[in-house]
């Protein structure tokens, strides 16, 4: 048996000697009247040994992480989601009893106590408890205090524990509350609305990714987790909602990175009588604020790169960008048989199909998108690798699109879009008749979009933002996992064997 099961099973043990003690290990009859972020400033003006005038009994109930017990006393840190604060134990106060059984209680039980303020000799606020119980017996011991959750997969797979012993990454998802609850504010005060459109959807779109596949039986159909709820959202300009967007979650079947998890949260919305340059200016001006708002300053470090977010930001078309960045020829730009070629000597494995607007969109991948450090708009992408957005009046082979890099990495992707139903059409089957083996096209057609095109969608623009992405930006979080509460990881191996070791039994029916 491994020390960890040896230690849960003596902590089992010791649970079944406080109940047979009488001691109730899991009650649910302790409300506290007070958290220890509130109390703490109720005695910043008390000096050492001095209790607070008056004997105010106050209520705390949270997690012991620290313990300390002498011969007739003890001392305790209780903590809750708002801070942290001492508990003074005494013999001669709780009397026998309960003194000698709360002796016998560990780091890591959840605990409610009653009491008064005071400071101790050496200035620590503390309350010395006039009650205490029992909330929750904590079977499992807590990770070393001062090294606290070392591996970084049992930090994902057991994120109840993380947020524990791990003050930074209760900031990191305190953070990513706070900037969410600005990204809605920021647009509700420009008349956004927000909405929710399907997660099950019969044709996924508006996106190209290989996606989650389900069944309905009542309806004995298939439906597919959603890659984007983006012609969803068109459907209502349609339909008269001018400004509308969504955070909510989207599905795609792919691999696991530092970048990428399956099911990631985004940020979409799309203003009516808009183009891709007004959302340009909203997304600069939103998320400079945000970022001033949650850190104090435009100017953060990422992983140990200094990124400077004042407005203006840099805007180059994917032309100048492949120019000036990667230091290529225009005229090989200008001649769609020397992109292709470029890109076969750089490497790059294309479709048989492939023209030079995705040569030049690989080529960028490949060769500038890691050196866009500080802000920076991509516009004019190839016409042939954006299905959605709608062709440069000027330039037909470009479209009316950008990209946001920061960091190195895409932040954002929005265009003005493309409301001709028959451009839309044509382009739909052509995507569809390149698809070949690529699961990341579906070969249906969304031919309800279509329809709903027909009727008249106003001009527009559209955009969206990955939510986990800026948070890592703002947090300084080196992997998605770090911002998303619950990643996907693979199985844990060995939970079960570790169960029965520790005394407990598989379900009937069920095999090790």
């Amino acid at each position: 048996m491994s020390e960890e099961n040896q230690t849960l099973v003596q902590r089992k043990e010791k649970a079944d000697s406080l109940a047979e003690l009488g001691v109730k290990l899991y009650i649910n009859s302790f409300k506290p009247a007070n958290s220890a972020g509130e109390l703490l400033p109720k005695g910043a003006a008390l000096q050492a040994q001095e209790a607070e005038p008056g004997g105010s009994i106050y209520s705390v109930a949270g997690r012991v992480m620290a313990m300390r017990k002498f011969g007739k006393a003890a001392f305790c840190t209780v903590a809750d989601s708002s801070g942290q604060i001492q508990v003074y134990v005494k013999l001669d106060i709780l009397g026998d009893v309960v003194f000698e059984t709360f002796k016998k209680w560990d780091i890591g039980d959840i605990v409610g106590v009653e009491g008064s303020l005071f400071k101790t000799k050496v200035g620590e606020l503390s309350i010395q408890a006039a009650k205490i119980v029992m909330i929750s017996k904590s079977l499992r011991p807590l990770p070393d205090k001062w090294h606290g959750l070392t591996d970084v997969e049992t930090r994902y797979r057991q994120r109840y524990v993380d947020l524990i012993v791990t003050p930074e990454a209760r900031d990191i998802f305190r953070k990513r509350v706070e900037i969410i609850r600005l990204v809605r504010e920021h647009l509700n005060a420009r008349n956004f609305m927000e909405v929710e459109t399907p997660m099950m959807q019969p044709i996924p779109g508006g996106a190209t990714a290989r996606p989650f596949k389900t069944h309905h039986n009542a309806l004995n159909m298939d439906l597919f987790l959603r890659i984007a709820p983006e012609l969803y959202l068109k459907r209502l300009l349609v339909g008269g909602f001018e400004r509308v967007f969504e955070i909510n979650r989207n599905f795609r079947n792919e691999g696991l990175s530092t970048r990428h998890n399956p099911e990631f949260t985004m940020l979409e919305f799309y203003q009516a009588y808009a183009t891709y340059t007004d959302l340009i200016a909203l997304t600069e001006e939103m998320i400079a604020d945000i970022c001033m708002q949650v850190n104090g300053t435009m100017h953060i470090t990422y992983q140990g790169t200094d990124v400077d977010l004042t407005p203006p930001w840099t805007k180059l078309s994917m032309d100048e960008a492949l120019t000036q960045v990667a230091g290529i020829n225009p005229a090989i730009l200008a001649d769609g048989a020397a992109v292709l070629a470029l890109a076969k000597e750089k490497g790059i494995k294309l479709d048989d199909s492939a023209g030079p607007g995705k040569a030049k969109t690989a080529l960028f991948e490949l060769l500038v998108e890691e050196k866009l450090i500080n802000p920076t708009f991509i516009t004019s992408y190839p016409t042939e690798v954006s299905p959605l957005a709608r062709r440069n009046d000027k330039d037909p082979t470009v479209t009316d699109r950008f990209e946001l890099f920061i960091t190195g990495r895409e932040l954002a992707n929005g265009f003005s879009e493309l409301n001709d139903p028959r451009d839309q059409l044509a382009r739909f089957e052509k995507q569809i008749a390149d698809r070949g083996d690529d699961e990341e096209i579906h070969p249906e057609l969304d031919a309800d979009y279509i329809r709903a095109l027909e009727y008249g969608m106003p001009s527009a623009a559209g955009e969206g933002i990955g939510i986990d992405r800026l948070v890592m930006l703002l947090t300084d979080a080196p992997s998605i996992r770090d911002v998303i509460l619950f990643p996907h990881l693979k199985p844990e191996a060995g939970l079960q064997t570790e169960r029965n070791e520790a005394g407990e039994k598989p379900a009937p029916g069920k095999t090790l």
